[in-house]
């Protein structure tokens, strides 16, 4: 599976069946190669670039399925959770790692 084939797919959250959006950007171990977490920028945004929201960084756990056009995610409170990387602060979110 290429990155392209991820980014066409929606992420939807199981635990209340919202669309988060589209895969934005992924963390990526340099050590590993290993993918640590899944980036959905926020639907504020302009061309990825101008305007608010926050971003979703979703550690690679907390996916429950690729299908062939959605991504389950679970972020519900037993489970590890999403969290927020606020914009342009250049800080890289660890997934909970």
């Amino acid at each position: 599976m290429r990155i392209s084939d991820l980014q066409a797919k929606d992420v939807v959250n199981v635990g209340d069946g919202k669309r988060l959006g589209s895969i934005g950007d992924l963390e990526i171990d340099t050590d590993s190669g290993l993918i640590r977490a899944i980036i959905i920028p926020s639907q504020n945004r302009f061309f990825g670039m101008v305007g608010g929201g926050q971003d979703w960084v979703i550690g690679w756990n907390q996916i429950i399925k690729i299908g062939s056009d959605v991504i389950l995610v679970d972020l519900r409170s037993n489970r590890e959770t999403g969290y927020y990387l606020p914009p342009h602060t250049g800080k890289s979110g660890t997934g909970g790692y």
